[in-house]
């Protein structure tokens, strides 16, 4: 029998090049289109940033107190209170820091916190504000005022060497070991009263748990010539309250773990509030199986993100999920930006880290989980007030796309695992 002849090694590499090629030109195509349907709606219907909110919430858990912020304006307030009154020390963590007059009133009251002999400590991603004046993120030279800016340029990005990559993703504020602030917030008047975020204060001795959390960060990426930082150790155990951190430093990712372990205990209801929302195989599974035994499993996503591909990275993922009982709700009219879950009246979680490859495998990034029917009641209060602010997509709805909409999906898809 005559054999077929086998394919070269160079025809299957051409082969190969081609193909990544007519993949990658796709790809671009795809964003581009998106990119350009989104602009246009938003000249359209541009975003009228009005949504309801809470006055700032409070309740005790192992003696301490968390409040809950969901405006911005609220927030910073108690944020800058707490930077004025400081007595010992200040550190400060973000993501994005915009150099407008929100940004600059931090940056003023950091200043004057150091000047007055507070230990003052900031570190900044220099990646989440490249499109601000450089000259921003440098500071006076004050003895009492260390600054870590975050690098953005990472052997690791280049090499692939997990431990030198990530982002700093992290929003955290500590002030004299006995406040402190967690959340979803960046730093700019656009997030002060245009985006819907969630943000927790902790008032007491759990504090410690996001102070050691900015002290691993600074003792690991510490600019040359700084000193340590000290660990004073925990003044009390207690699991009611941790801060869970991903550090890619550490090989460390246990923030999925979070919530797929949340998702498998869950009995009653498990609620979901996104701002980013492209869940991996894994965090798939763990939705439609708590759904499958009769979860209420409710996710709550901004209609239109300000990054409008990932949310067309996000869409393979709603049928399976619809299919299977998980209910999506479309925030209206402003970027909800919140990352928070409760589940059952009983366990929360509240952080900067989103269910998207980014955040669960990439980043530096920080969430409180806290046992406490408490601040669930005040979560679902919460939850409850945004879906009045959304709309339901229900599986008829999905079904019925235009079908360019599921080809545009299906390119974008591949995006998902950068995103």
């Amino acid at each position: 029998m005559r054999r077929l002849p086998m394919p070269s090694v160079g025809r299957l590499w051409h082969g190969i090049k081609v193909g990544l090629t007519v993949s990658f030109a796709l790809q671009v195509a795809a964003v581009s289109v998106v990119t350009a349907v989104d602009e246009r709606r938003k000249r359209r219907e541009p975003p009228t940033g009005e949504f309801p909110h809470f006055m700032p919430k409070h309740a005790d858990v192992a003696n301490t107190e968390v409040t809950t912020y969901t405006f911005g304006r609220d927030l910073y307030a108690d944020m800058l209170d707490a930077i004025n009154s400081a007595q010992t020390s200040v550190y400060f963590e973000t993501y994005i820091w915009k150099a407008d007059e929100v940004g600059i009133a931090f940056r003023e009251a950091i200043i004057a916190a150091a000047k007055r002999g507070v230990a003052t400590y900031v570190i900044v991603d220099v990646f989440g504000n490249l499109n601000q004046d450089p000259r921003f993120r440098h500071f006076p030279e004050i003895d009492n005022l260390h600054v870590l800016r975050f690098p953005f340029v990472q052997p690791g990005r280049m090499t692939g060497f997990i431990r030198h990559s990530g982002l700093d993703h992290r929003k955290l504020l500590i002030v004299d070991s006995e406040i402190s602030f967690v959340g979803g917030y960046n730093i700019g008047s656009l997030y002060a009263d245009h985006w819907r975020d969630t943000h927790v204060r902790l008032t007491g001795p759990q504090t410690w748990e996001l102070e050691n959390a900015f002290v691993d960060m600074w003792n690991a990426h510490r600019p040359r010539g700084e000193k340590r930082l000290t660990d004073r150790g925990t003044p009390e155990w207690n699991s009611r309250v941790r801060a869970v951190q991903n550090l890619p430093v550490r090989l460390s990712y246990p923030i999925r773990s979070l919530y797929l372990g949340a998702l498998d205990r869950a009995g009653s209801h498990a609620w979901i509030t996104m701002g980013y929302f492209i869940p991996d195989r894994d965090l798939q599974e763990a939705l439609i199986a708590a759904a499958a035994r009769g979860v209420d499993v409710r996710v709550l996503i901004p209609e239109y993100s300000n990054h409008i591909v990932a949310d067309w990275a996000g869409r393979p993922s709603y049928k399976g999920l619809l299919d299977a009982g998980v209910r999506i709700f479309l925030y209206q009219g402003a970027m909800v930006h919140s990352k928070t879950m409760t589940v059952d009246g009983e366990w929360s979680t509240v952080g900067t880290a989103n269910l998207d490859a980014l955040s669960m495998r990439g980043n530096y990034e920080i969430n409180v989980e806290i046992y406490s029917a408490s601040l669930a009641e005040k979560l679902e209060k919460i939850f409850h007030l945004d879906l009045t602010n959304s709309r339901e997509l229900t599986s008829e709805e999905w079904e019925n796309r235009h079908r360019l909409a599921r080809v545009l999906e299906r390119i974008l898809r591949p995006l998902g695992v950068i995103l």
